[in-house]
């Protein structure tokens, strides 16, 4: 059943409430009633203005943003903001086209402007980031054309789901045959931009570890026993270790060894290897699992990257490895 405007604007009163009070999931469910306002509210000629004309631009202009450093200069100025010739003399950006684009940024809340001044947001000073900005360049770069290329695909292909991780959308548009992330391991920028991708991803949301969220002290360190393994956590193709570098930091007192897996050129990349608190090791989840009887083994963001039957495969690899 729809819900009628009055619903949605009460709930939105009630969501505001919680969100106050700081409870758990009230962000997100303010985020969403937003969403559903928006929906009902928009009219289709509004719909097609801002999904294939206002936001197309939007990613195009951040991705230029990114290559003249435009956030960052904002950030650098803070409050006072800066004008569009000072903004033109940091960029390089010739005035006209620079204005143009700073003025879609604003309509589309992403900066500010008053009294002559161009100001970030918190959104756009968090955009300023390496690992926002290398976000931005695989979004653009490598996601965005396989989206653009999927009515043309489809069509070329009766409709039909792809039956290979080596024959869809993304394959076509970078003229590849190789599935998506061994192409990632034999492309080295990508891979860098796709690892911050994934570290900006859930920066700023909750994590499973968090306090509130899985309780780790009564579920994985409480009974802990030494005797049945050394390992507390594997954390299976994990990255460059975002998570657990913030796992023991919100668990320093953690016991057992807490172990980061992945491919041989991720794991390759990890800085500061020497003054790391977790061990590296290289595994490839479609081989048998090699550390047995962890505590925990996490793959997060993992399975819904692959096709039911590589997804039973990796936990059929990782199954004889638990106690």
């Amino acid at each position: 059943m729809s819900k009628t405007l009055l619903d949605i604007l009460e709930s939105i009163a009630a969501a505001g409430k919680a969100y106050q009070r700081e409870d758990i999931g009230s962000l997100e469910s303010l985020i969403g009633l937003g969403r559903d306002l928006v929906a009902t509210l928009e009219i289709p000629s509004e719909f097609l203005q801002r999904t294939f004309w206002a936001e197309p631009a939007l990613s195009a202009h951040c991705k230029l943003a990114v290559q003249v450093g435009l956030f960052q200069h904002l950030k650098d100025v803070g409050k006072p903001g800066s004008s569009l010739y000072d903004l033109t003399q940091k960029t390089g950006v010739d005035t006209p086209l620079l204005q143009r684009i700073l003025r879609h940024l604003v309509a589309m809340k992403l900066l500010t402007y008053s009294n002559g001044k161009f100001k970030g947001t918190p959104p756009s000073d968090g955009l300023a980031a390496e690992n926002f900005q290398k976000s931005i360049d695989f979004c653009y770069d490598v996601a965005r054309p396989s989206f653009n290329r999927f009515p043309s695909f489809f069509q070329a292909t009766g409709y039909r789901i792809p039956s290979s991780l080596t024959n869809g959308p993304f394959q076509a548009v970078h003229g590849i045959a190789m599935p998506f992330f061994p192409w990632l391991v034999a492309t080295p920028p990508y891979l860098d931009e796709f690892d911050n991708f994934m570290s900006a991803y859930r920066a700023g949301k909750p994590n499973w570890y968090d306090a509130g969220f899985y309780p780790v002290d009564d579920r994985l360190i409480e009974g802990f026993d030494t005797d049945t393994g050394e390992t507390l956590l594997v954390d299976v193709w994990g990255g460059r270790g975002h998570d657990v570098q913030q796992f023991i930091s919100e668990h320093k007192a953690h016991p057992g060894k807490i172990i980061l897996q992945d491919r041989e050129p991720v794991i390759a990349s990890v800085s500061n290897q020497d003054k790391l608190l977790f061990e590296l090791e290289v595994h490839e989840f479609f081989t048998p699992q090699p550390i047995k009887a962890a505590r925990a083994y996490a793959l997060h963001s993992i399975l819904h990257d692959w096709i039911d039957e590589e997804e039973i495969s990796i936990l059929k690899n990782l199954r004889p490895a638990l106690k």
